[in-house]
């Protein structure tokens, strides 16, 4: 046997970088929706017209726990990587744009600045798109996996750029405070 580690262990380092990478992920990005206020409890979110494409509000966080659970097992399995070209690279810009999708909840949702939260999906799908050509250069499976996330992006910004056209003063509306009658 010249082999460093057997195909067994080779397996279990893949499963502890998932076990500890994926839950970080997925809470890194629910901690972002929670500061932001995201989501239809939002006062000044509901006030908006939504399109009529706007899926309910329980989807957004089904399909972005889903999501997050995807970028984590492929940020794993190139973080597993070691030693494979591009690798670095792969998890410099994974980072760049997780960073960037962390803040755009923050953006829209706390700042009400639709337009700026528009244009940075752009970024992050820009990002996201160049981190999954590199991420199927280390390993194709990871960027399998990115393939939804991109598709989500494509249908946020759709989303987000029709409650721009549909809102034009979305970032000077003020909602008056909430009341309760007794």
């Amino acid at each position: 046997m010249n082999q460093i580690a057997s195909k067994g262990q080779l397996r279990m380092s893949l499963l502890r970088w998932a076990l500890f990478i994926v839950p970080v992920i997925v809470a890194l990005g629910f901690i972002s929706g929670q500061v932001a206020g995201s989501g239809e409890e939002n006062r000044w979110f509901q006030a908006l017209t939504k399109p009529e494409a706007q899926p309910p509000g329980w989807m957004f966080g089904v399909a972005w726990t889903i999501l997050y659970i995807m970028m984590g097992i492929a940020l794993s399995m190139i973080l597993h990587a070691r030693g494979a070209p591009l690798r670095g690279l792969a998890i410099i810009l994974f980072l760049i744009q997780y960073a960037l999708n962390l803040f755009w909840s923050p953006l829209f949702f706390g700042m009400h600045q639709v337009s700026a939260a528009f244009w940075l999906l752009i970024s992050i799908f820009a990002t996201a798109f160049v981190t999954t050509l590199i991420f199927g250069r280390v390993r194709k499976a990871a960027a399998w996996l990115m393939v939804p996330y991109l598709a989500w992006l494509c249908f946020a910004a759709i989303l987000n750029k029709q409650i721009v056209d549909l809102n034009p003063g979305a970032e000077t509306l003020v909602v008056p405070a909430a009341s309760t009658q007794i």
